[in-house]
């Protein structure tokens, strides 16, 4: 395989010159220009791109750094994003922030841009790591800072939102299934839920609450614990469908009926929420376009430059299933 410096040999140019040709760069004549682009072709010289796109500063490459890749809530968002890269010419490369590793990886800058949906890189090295250059963008957390984008769901939105519904259709008590304590998602969905308790008059119990992972199984377990605690409520609010998914499993074991006994409410809309029985009432929000948007955002800053930081606010909308039940009307005697 022919190299730089053969090409440079036998063009009778130096290296340097080779360089700035394939660079295009106006120093270099046209006729040395035609020598050299003619050796080229005579050796079937192919340039590392790699190794051309750092000296440049520039790798084409877009860095997702995310707690995890299982499950079908990130395969939707991560399928948003795929495809803004790729349609831009760029590649996609994933870190996973279960170690500290990837904010090693996030410093060696060896991409044009950071997507972050990870708790465990710290705020303060985002900021020091963002630059016009270098722009980051944000979808776990609210951070202000100079080049650092944020692309963001309305968490206390959707979550105050089924909250109320459940209040509306008379449950009195209603419990929420925590995923993760760390995770901004996770914090935002449980201060809207006990907002909606508040303004419709209900008192906010610990009892009725249970965390778990953001999986069916992390729900089933929650919800186990809320069984044998004898601490089960008239209506649960899941952090995510995965885990009232898993919530409902555990109830149905235990001989519960849902919405008979226990109403169910969950949060993203995965496309399995229509097809569980009964089928799951639950937050939607735009994962894949969520993908996308961010991704636009990043581009965005690359190519036209962004003088102030964006702060996008995607809103939730409420799908009503056969999981929240209808409260019957019960006459009451004095």
């Amino acid at each position: 395989m022919a190299t730089i410096k053969d090409v440079a040999k036998q063009a009778g140019v130096s290296v340097s010159t080779v360089s700035y040709v394939l660079n295009n760069d106006p120093r270099v004549s046209e006729q040395t220009r035609q020598k050299v682009l003619s050796v080229v072709d005579a050796l079937n010289y192919r340039p590392n791109a790699t190794a051309r796109n750092l000296k440049r500063r520039k790798t084409e490459t877009i860095a997702l750094f995310v707690t995890g890749f299982g499950g079908p809530f990130f395969s939707s968002v991560i399928e948003g994003l795929q495809e803004v890269v790729e349609s831009n010419g760029y590649d996609l490369i994933a870190c996973s922030t279960g170690n500290d590793s990837s904010s090693r990886f996030l410093q060696e800058k060896l991409f044009d841009a950071a997507v972050i949906f990870g708790p465990t890189i710290p705020d303060e090295l985002l900021v020091q790591m963002a630059s016009s250059s270098f722009p980051i963008a944000v979808m776990d957390r609210e951070l202000k800072a100079d080049h650092v984008h944020q692309v963001l769901i309305n968490n206390v939105q959707g979550a105050y939102n089924a909250t109320k519904h459940l209040a509306g259709l008379g449950y009195r008590t209603i419990g929420y299934l925590s995923g993760g304590v760390n995770s901004y998602n996770n914090q935002k969905r449980f201060e809207g839920y006990k907002s909606a308790l508040e303004d419709a008059g209900l008192p906010f119990r610990i009892a009725y609450t249970a965390q778990g992972h953001f999986t069916e199984q992390g729900g089933y377990q929650a919800t186990r614990s809320l069984i044998m605690s004898g601490k089960v409520p008239e209506a649960i609010f899941s952090a995510n469908d995965e885990m009232a998914i898993g919530c409902m499993q555990a109830l149905t074991e235990a001989g519960y009926k849902v919405p008979e006994d226990v109403a169910i409410v969950g949060f993203d809309d995965l496309r399995l929420s229509s097809y569980v029985r009964p089928a799951l009432t639950t937050i939607k929000h735009p994962m894949r376009e969520w993908g996308s948007i961010v991704t636009h955002t990043i581009f965005q800053a690359l190519h036209d430059g962004l003088d102030e930081p964006k702060k996008i606010m995607l809103d939730t909308e409420l799908v009503v299933r056969e999981s929240c039940g209808v409260r019957l009307t019960k006459t009451v005697s004095n």
